[in-house]
């Protein structure tokens, strides 16, 4: 029996990467793919999700969500990865459209018709917050919650503190970490580095020589200069496809660890960091008075701190073939 997936997701360049592996893994049915506004407008994201699963050759339902962040206005990504997310190559519209209804309501359904499904979220995490307000007892029909979001080593994206999916709609992201979900969180820092495609690997992707294989870096083109402008560092950094090759397999993170997780909501100068008490400093009797939003709860996150970079290549090299 295949493994149930449910990918909620912001489509940009690497959102689609993330796609097309999970897509096209023999192991996971996606059930349903639910957008939301974040690297690129709810509308934009909904057509570059139903484009990539046309490339695939899949029919899995698409449902559009929310357009904007919980309690502020959106701040795109485009300056990353481009205006249509997808490196503004000219890509067609999907042939497809999107299912009718919200994805917040499709994310319930689906949830509550197939108990035991994978949640994996490539971006914001607004759909997943609005649908636990309203339905709180979701969160025990899902086995696995992986959210690619996050720096628990407080090397941001956006700003030094936080990375651009838990900036860009903190209080969804406080209520997501603060919930029943079983978290598993991907943080940026894990595609950095040796992770990153370098030249070499971005030839070896070419010489695939199919259509899955060259839109991945085509439609990375733009993040690649971002990328560079971003870090000083030449190559194409893909969070989400590193998240979904750990959503496929979780041995491709080698290191994990268990901890309270929170996301702050209030300072402008730290917006969006998520807080990870990796010393169980609120299980401490002297600091319990500043921690009190924490009493009685139990280390609820699973936090990623490393990544078997061959593995997680390999895995790409794989769905692209």
């Amino acid at each position: 029996m295949p493994r149930l997936f449910l990918i909620d997701t912001d489509t940009a360049s690497d959102d689609a990467v993330a796609l097309i592996m999970a897509l096209r893994s023999p192991d996971v049915r996606v059930l349903g793919i639910t957008t939301v506004a974040g690297n690129v407008g709810v509308e934009q994201a909904t057509r570059n999700a139903l484009y990539t699963a046309e490339l695939c050759g899949s029919d899995t339902p698409v449902y559009r969500g929310a357009e904007k962040p919980l309690a502020r206005d959106l701040e795109d990504a485009t300056w990353f990865h481009g205006m249509d997310g997808l490196g503004d190559r000219g890509y067609p519209a999907p042939r497809a459209q999107a299912r009718s209804g919200h994805a917040v309501d499709a994310l319930i359904e689906i949830i509550d018709r197939n108990p035991g499904v994978e949640l994996v979220t490539l971006g914001p995490l607004t759909n997943i917050a609005l649908a636990l307000q309203r339905r709180p007892a979701l969160a025990a029909g899902v086995t696995r919650c992986v959210v690619m979001g996050g720096a628990p080593c407080c090397v941001g994206n956006v700003t030094p503190a936080a990375e651009y999916n838990f900036w860009t709609d903190p209080e969804a992201a406080r209520i997501v970490l603060r919930s029943e979900l079983p978290v598993e969180m991907i943080g940026w820092q894990l595609c950095l580095g040796d992770a990153v495609l370098s030249e070499a690997d971005i030839r070896e992707v070419l010489a695939i020589d199919s259509k899955l294989a060259r839109f991945a870096i085509d439609c990375n083109s733009r993040a690649r200069r971002a990328y560079l402008e971003q870090t000083g560092e030449d190559g194409i950094s893909l969070p989400d496809p590193v998240a979904m090759s750990i959503a496929l397999d979780r041995s491709v993170g080698t290191a994990w660890s268990r901890h309270l997780v929170d996301i702050e909501t209030d300072s402008d100068l730290t917006r969006g960091m998520s807080v990870v008490d990796q010393l169980n400093v609120a299980g401490n009797p002297r600091n319990r008075g500043a921690w009190s939003h924490f009493a009685n709860r139990k280390a609820g996150t699973q936090v990623c701190w490393a990544l078997d970079i061959a593995r997680w290549k390999a895995a790409l090299i794989r769905a692209l073939a």
